[in-house]
């Protein structure tokens, strides 16, 4: 029986983007085909998911069912998923009652079938690969500019760069300006990270 390397799942609220605040169960994947560095992105990724354990489909739903069994959300995050995901996970998770929020980078187009995603790009416009979305989200750091970005969405927000659990003050201050100036992006802050939560 095929198996998916999973670094962790645990139940939350989301942090980030339109859906922030609400309960989420987070399915995160091992992997990345992404290294974002400073020098590189202008942020360090800030998330392990080197580490990780296989888990089949009945394994990983008996996981998140013994969290909760009210919440019917789960993210799909990372790492990347996208390296992972397919047609038979997406299947017996909407099978067993969720709905599917994804996180991904775009580098990877995705399967058809999810309820929710979520393009972060990492990478230059031409190297995205999925190219609809229903958010499209940039971290951006002190003096980084505004995007063109690739990707079409309903929702666009500007995320930023968190060093640990706190963000530079200028770098607040400048994805607040790029907002003022750009009004048909949003400011999306990980909220999380202010609230003490995974």
């Amino acid at each position: 029986m095929k198996s998916y390397r999973i670094n962790e799942i645990f139940f939350s609220l989301q942090g980030e983007g339109a859906r922030t605040g609400q309960p989420s169960l987070f399915l995160r994947f091992s992997k990345c085909n992404l290294t974002c560095k400073v020098e590189t992105h202008g942020f360090d990724c800030d998330t392990e998911f080197e580490s990780g354990r296989d888990l089949t489909v009945d394994e990983i739903l008996a996981e998140l069912k013994a969290l909760t069994a009210e919440c019917s959300w789960v993210v799909l995050t990372g790492g990347e998923p996208a390296l992972q995901i397919d047609r038979v996970l997406i299947d017996a998770l909407h099978e067993a009652g969720y709905q599917l929020a994804i996180e991904t980078n775009g580098t990877v187009e995705l399967p058809p079938g999810l309820d929710w995603v979520t393009v972060s790009p990492k990478v230059a416009e031409h190297a995205i690969r999925q190219r609809v979305a229903d958010e499209v989200k940039y971290v951006r750091t002190y003096g980084q500019a505004l995007p063109e970005t690739s990707v079409k969405a309903e929702k666009f927000w500007i995320s930023p760069a968190f060093e640990g659990d706190r963000v530079d003050p200028r770098t607040l201050e400048w994805c607040v300006q790029l907002v003022k100036d750009n009004p048909h992006w949003g400011l999306s802050p990980q909220m999380h990270k202010f609230w003490g939560l995974r």
